[in-house]
């Protein structure tokens, strides 16, 4: 069983609860049968996966880490465009010819 984070519309207002549940469907299908159909404003939390702050410097790692993972995947991208684009190329002179 897991924790979830709930937010149940109760008179107008929503309010935020636990609920423990194998699965974020079910934790709903919980909430909105002790509370009514409808009453779950927002998709379950699973409580282990809200993230504690990070320090400045794991969040400088972080961000450095996609910042690397982005630009090897615009790499990939620009070499597989240049090859595309070669063969294009090959194929209109053989054409051509």
């Amino acid at each position: 069983m897991n924790k979830y984070l709930l937010s149940i519309h109760i008179k107008g207002q929503v309010v935020k609860t636990t609920i423990e549940a194998d699965s974020a469907i079910h934790a709903k299908l919980l909430g909105e049968w002790h509370y009514g159909i409808g009453s779950v404003a927002h998709t379950p939390i699973r409580l282990e996966e809200v993230a504690t702050p990070q320090t400045p410097q794991q969040a400088r790692i972080k961000s450095l880490q996609t910042q690397k993972d982005n630009l090897n995947k615009q790499l990939k991208a620009e070499r597989n465009r240049q090859k595309i684009q070669r063969a294009q190329q090959l194929i209109k002179k053989v054409a051509s010819s």
